[in-house]
């Protein structure tokens, strides 16, 4: 079965519990009375003795409680005046008279309208002590402070009831705001390793299809040299590829074998680079020494599309590459003999990606 028409058994349980257990505490508390007013009648009570029509106005409260989802300040109403019906007409006050009422006043306040219910709570009053004083019967006044007082506790309760709903959904939807930017960053990561990856396998590829073109009939074993090239640069491709679109599905066939690249593969970039037809050169200073793993990558990768961009647009005949270790910091520099960039040139994919992960890692 579809989701979307699957019954939702949690909101008809919401709709349904209450219901009953107020109809049931409703049944067994009328039914109590009613076997202990037979067993022990008061000859002084002026009350009414429960009959049908009492029954059923005891009954309108738990069958509006099904209804309440529709509009809860309805069924507070029809809560509200099936009890100023019974107490007007002179029925006993029996425990579970307010029992539906209570339930649907808490229920309206914890739902945003504590407006109307309040309203609501006014009139049924008003109501009721109009009737006693038309029909002129007397108004309980000892009974007031203590039905004032559990108003307000009802109140407060479903003001409190609504108080912890809002922040548990706050607290939800800020749960889910940081899971999204997560994935949002973690795609941002896996984009910028694509492209830094693609750029300079790519590159390589089509330097040396360029070069094994043009050795094709002079020079057929530098050409072998060249396609040898080739075929190791697009292994290359195809499993870093593999292993970082592994990490966007979640899903891996084959765990990945190569370490994540670092500084320490730093003299095989520069041999395909070489390879390729650039010169390049490596200089340090300072100690090296380990470093994190997210600055370690990041430097592999700036060097990456440095020397990328250097093949592709710069038009060099060499390039340097130097390492500067500090105290608490490394200093990166890819310089060349290229011409730089040419007129009204802005800055592409590349140098924005080299940025972000420098600041990725606190540096610039």
């Amino acid at each position: 079965m579809p989701a979307d028409r699957r019954p939702r058994w949690g909101g008809i349980a919401r709709i349904l519990v209450p219901a009953l257990v107020v109809g049931l505490f409703t049944v067994g508390g009328t039914a109590f009375y009613a076997v202990r007013s037979a067993q022990y009648p008061d000859p002084d009570a002026t009350a009414l003795p429960l009959d049908g029509l009492a029954v059923a106005l005891l009954a309108v409260g738990p069958v509006a409680l099904l209804f309440r989802h529709l509009n809860r300040v309805v069924a507070l109403a029809v809560c509200a005046a099936a009890v100023v019906v019974y107490l007007g007409l002179g029925y006993p006050p029996i425990g579970p008279l307010g029992f539906a009422f209570a339930v649907a006043l808490v229920s309206a306040v914890a739902a945003g309208r504590h407006h109307r219910a309040l309203a609501v709570v006014a009139v049924a009053p008003a109501v009721l002590s109009g009737w006693l004083l038309v029909t002129g019967r007397p108004i309980p006044w000892p009974a007031t402070a203590p039905v004032l007082a559990w108003l307000a506790a009802l109140v407060a309760g479903g003001a409190l009831w609504r108080v912890r709903r809002e922040r548990t959904a706050q607290t939800r939807r800020a749960a889910e705001a940081e899971r999204r930017r997560s994935a949002d960053a973690e795609r941002l990561r896996i984009a910028q390793e694509l492209h830094d990856v693609l750029g300079h396998h790519v590159s390589l590829i089509n330097v040396q299809a360029g070069v094994a073109l043009y050795l094709m009939d002079d020079d057929p074993e530098q050409a072998r040299t060249a396609l040898t090239e080739i075929k190791r640069a697009s292994r290359d491709l195809l499993r870093e590829m593999r292993s970082t679109l592994g990490v966007l599905r979640g899903v891996d066939e084959q765990a990945p074998r190569a370490p994540t690249p670092g500084l320490d593969r730093l003299d095989a970039l520069l041999d395909e680079v070489r390879a390729a037809g650039l010169p390049v050169r490596r200089g340090a200073e300072g100690t090296p020494r380990p470093l994190p793993t997210g600055v370690d990558l990041a430097a592999y990768r700036i060097v990456q599309e440095s020397l990328t961009n250097t093949r592709r647009h710069a038009g060099a005949g060499g390039a340097m590459v130097t390492l500067r270790f500090g105290d608490d910091a490394l200093d990166l520099t890819v310089d060349d003999d290229g011409a730089g960039p040419a007129p009204g040139a802005v800055d592409g994919t590349g140098l924005t990606g080299m940025r972000e992960r420098a600041r990725s890692v606190g540096g610039t």
